[in-house]
């Protein structure tokens, strides 16, 4: 049943990812037009405000995962409950505290955003913001179920609500933009679909898993306890919401709504890079892991490291070159002219991300060894000093500055400083990795510069053009990368699904 769980938890997964980025792509542009360009930028400018009280959770919902896991294995059913228990507690304090810093923010829009807002999009904003404090100030209490839920490896129920929610939200959504709802109907939409979601999980737990909450023989040293183990991954929270939310932030208190909604779109783009490249990954790192914990010799985990790095530079190198050539036609034509500058940010996001997304066997490798304190710091100082540059930057260049500013930090820390590290303190070949990485990207840069250069006379300013230069660009670069590039070990990676699939489709018709 487990293993069950496991693979169609798995395929549901990239369904999930899928069906996601495909409403992404072909939803957004619809709603950008719908909306206006203010009136989006309005809603993810409070959106990446409210974020931060996400903040909150310090990390607690992956502990009660794992902790969860740990007392059915040993069978410490009491111990589990009252944990349940701790925890409703625990978050109904936190939910209390973050309604609270919510009411503080609603009473101090006019302060923080009255320079940038006309008097109409203030009052929008303090009306979304406090339908957003008010969902998550429940959605804490409420999320210890969910996490139960995925302790418990019913990975189906899971997906399946977070597709149909997907789903349902689209759907609904088109017929309010349709009527005349804008930005803050999308905002009661997602806390009434926030709450039905939390009512459906509180019913699976107590109907189907039939768990007990007790609040009897509480243990406070166990919440000591995963309060260390959560620590890293509060840290890891908080550099993710620096990143990814303060730039919406600062550019609204600074340029205006505008300039949030470009620089909105770059992030959606570098939300689907990420969860492309990372969904690829993910195939690979449980074995990994496995792999790591049972291998002592330091050059096989190294060979491991390469092998791993040169798989994930496969879909990435793809991606970066397609979007480097064909992104800003693709931007025009898909949300308009105006967000022409959104490429740019764009560009700037993924050739940071590239290297640490070719490297994610890195934090595994970390992990496995329990040494995960370097870069947990590492990565929050260069957050902090991307905060204090996005700052500075702002005000003179805009979300251009604010992009410079994040991928700048992201550089520093992953390419140059971790690289260090890991050749020096972990002992990986890094030498040697890039060595076979730059091997690699030949094909990749000798294509971009041919295309970049025969396309100076072409205008691919419709969709069919577009179409037809990403398709011929693929014809050629697939080829090539698929000859040049890859090694045989690759290749067969890719070619022995398909022969299982094929072999398992004739033993049927047989």
């Amino acid at each position: 049943m487990a293993i069950n769980q496991l693979k169609a938890g798995a395929l549901l997964s990239y369904l999930v990812l899928g069906v996601s980025n495909i409403v992404g792509l072909l939803y957004t542009p619809y709603m950008l037009r719908m909306m206006g360009k203010s009136e989006y930028g309005l809603y993810a400018l409070v959106g990446s405000v409210i974020a931060y009280l996400t903040i909150l959770d310090f990390g607690f919902g992956n502990a009660i995962i794992r902790y969860t896991a740990k007392f059915r294995a040993e069978g410490k059913l009491e111990e589990q409950n009252s944990m349940f228990g701790l925890f409703i507690i625990l978050y109904s304090i936190i939910g209390l505290l973050s309604f609270l810093i919510g009411l503080v923010l609603y009473f101090n829009v006019e302060y923080l955003f009255g320079e940038t807002m006309s008097l109409d999009e203030l009052g929008k904003a303090k009306i979304m913001m406090l339908l957003m404090v008010f969902n998550i100030a429940f959605t804490f209490p409420l999320s210890i179920f969910g996490s139960i839920i995925s302790a418990y490896e019913n990975f189906v129920f899971v997906k399946v609500v977070a597709l149909s929610r997907i789903i349902l939200n689209t759907l609904i959504m088109i017929l309010l933009l349709e009527i005349g709802y804008r930005a803050i109907g999308m905002v009661v939409l997602a806390t009434i679909l926030n709450l039905l979601t939390l009512a459906i999980n509180f019913w699976y737990c107590k109907s189907k898993i039939k768990i007990k909450v007790s609040f009897k023989n509480m243990q406070l040293g166990l919440l000591k306890e995963i309060s260390i183990y959560s620590f890293y991954i509060f840290l890891i929270i908080i550099i993710d919401k620096v990143y990814w939310s303060t730039g919406q932030f600062i550019l609204g208190m600074y340029i205006g709504t505008a300039a949030v909604a470009v620089f909105a779109v770059a992030i959606q783009f570098q939300g689907m890079f990420m969860g492309m490249s990372l969904a690829i990954s993910g195939v690979f790192l449980p074995k990994v892991t496995r792999m790591i914990t049972k291998l002592n010799n330091e050059v096989e985990i190294s060979n491991l490291f390469i092998r791993t790095g040169r798989i994930q530079f496969i879909i990435i190198a793809f991606i970066l070159s397609g979007f480097l050539l064909f992104g800003k036609q693709f931007i025009v034509l898909w949300a308009g002219p105006d967000y022409r500058e959104a490429y740019s940010i764009t560009v700037l996001f993924f050739i940071a991300l590239s290297i640490p997304l070719i490297q994610t066997l890195g934090m595994t490798i970390l992990q496995a060894r329990n040494q995960m304190k370097f870069r947990s710091w590492l990565y929050f100082f260069m957050a902090i000093v991307s905060l204090i540059m996005q700052f500075i930057l702002v005000k003179k260049y805009g979300g251009i500055g604010v992009a410079y500013a994040i991928s700048g930090a992201l550089i520093l820390g992953n390419v140059f400083i971790m690289n260090i590290y890991y050749h020096k303190k972990q002992a990986l070949n890094m030498i040697k990795f890039w060595t076979e990485i730059l091997k690699m990207a030949v094909v990749p840069f000798v294509i971009a510069v041919i295309t970049h250069l025969s396309l100076m006379n072409f205008n691919l300013n419709t969709p069919v053009k577009l179409f037809y230069g990403i398709v011929i660009y693929s014809v050629i670069y697939l080829p090539l990368f698929w000859f040049i590039s890859m090694n045989s070990y690759e290749r067969e990676l890719i070619l022995n699904p398909i022969r299982r699939l094929t072999l398992k489709k004739i033993n049927t018709k047989n």
